[in-house]
């Protein structure tokens, strides 16, 4: 970590490449759809998940600590928001070291805009 509480730029690409590897295959970590996100049709939600495994449209504003935990995603006129959280083996606090997989767990959350 760095005074300002982000992490060191080293641990950016280790936490940015476990956040990828989640984003493409969700099942590596814990997978969780809000309820607003469940009364979608299944075809909207296979597409805003298809849209989500793909997503690479990272920048300043979507990603500003660079660490590929966050998108918002679009299919068939339905807006979702996507979200990886890093926590404890335990999943009772935050990891320890979201950079080593040993200690963390990943939860990936698709929600809607409005469940924010």
């Amino acid at each position: 970590m760095t005074n300002n509480g982000a992490p060191a730029p080293r641990d950016v690409l280790r936490i940015r490449r476990l956040n990828d590897q989640c984003r493409a295959n969700p099942f590596l970590g814990k997978f969780v759809m809000t309820r607003g996100f469940l009364s979608l049709s299944v075809e909207v939600q296979a597409l805003l998940m298809k849209a989500v495994i793909t997503f690479d449209d990272f920048n300043s504003d979507n990603d500003p600590w660079g660490e590929h935990d966050f998108g918002v995603v679009e299919a068939l006129g339905h807006r979702a928001f996507w979200k990886i959280d890093v926590y404890s083996k335990e999943m009772n606090f935050g990891s320890p070291d979201p950079g080593d997989a040993s200690v963390s767990v990943r939860v990936l959350t698709l929600l809607l805009p409005e469940e924010w």
